[in-house]
């Protein structure tokens, strides 16, 4: 594991427990799918969509849009606002099992186009090879160490269908890594986030800033790889 993140998950067992048990007390809510900060969701899906749509298409070297993986998904806010609305089928991982219950109620009558609910950590979570046209993870690479983070991207890359992008949007942090020893996750910087994705062998087609967000949030930033 690189030096700087080792020195702070010094027992990973503990960090991903720790995480499990600070997700079992959040309400299955968006409000606490997004930590307080419900009012920005559709300021975040408006980003999402402008910025998934300039890959999606029928033309050649276009990304299709049979199926989609929403990782960490909780609930399935952006299953249910971003995914379901350009893809025929999504599927959904999560660490917490109450939050893909309560999916299967808040995706209402589009529920029927989700074709699996994954139960697991995305250190363990091993997508079907070939499948999917886009894999959104997004608010959960900070629950992945360096070494977990580095395989799990690989482990997507063969997961894709031809011409299909994964998508990292998550917050950045100003200078290296900021562990949050609430959640027992980590933000890292912007560089150190583009080093680990040239570790897993996979390039950084487009990268943009989400706009408009609080001010007293950390910057977020969007990255497509392939």
């Amino acid at each position: 594991m690189v030096k700087w993140m080792g020195d702070m998950v010094q027992d990973q067992a503990s960090f991903y427990t720790n995480a499990e048990d600070y997700w079992k007390e959040v309400p299955p809510t968006v409000d606490g799918m997004l930590g307080g900060y419900g009012n920005i969701s559709s300021i975040d899906i408006n980003g999402s969509k402008d910025f998934l749509r300039k890959f999606l298409g029928d033309e050649e070297g276009k990304t299709g849009t049979g199926c989609a993986l929403d990782c960490g998904a909780g609930i399935g806010r952006i299953t249910k606002r971003l995914l379901l609305p350009l893809f025929s089928t999504v599927d959904l991982v999560d660490v917490t099992q109450e939050f893909l219950d309560k999916a299967k109620t808040y995706l209402g009558e589009e529920s029927k186009r989700v074709e699996n609910y994954f139960c697991t950590g995305l250190q363990d979570f091993v997508p079907e090879s070939g499948r999917y046209d886009v894999i959104w993870i997004q608010w959960v690479i900070g629950h992945l160490t360096d070494d977990h983070l580095v395989k799990f991207l690989q482990r997507c890359q063969k997961a894709l269908r031809p011409n299909g992008i994964i998508v990292i949007k998550d917050n950045v942090s100003y200078e290296g890594v900021v562990p949050d020893e609430v959640d027992s996750s980590v933000c890292r910087d912007l560089e150190i986030v583009r080093s680990l994705v040239r570790r897993a062998g996979i390039r950084i087609i487009h990268e943009e800033q989400q706009m408009n967000f609080p001010k007293e949030i950390y910057q977020v930033h969007t990255l497509a790889l392939r």
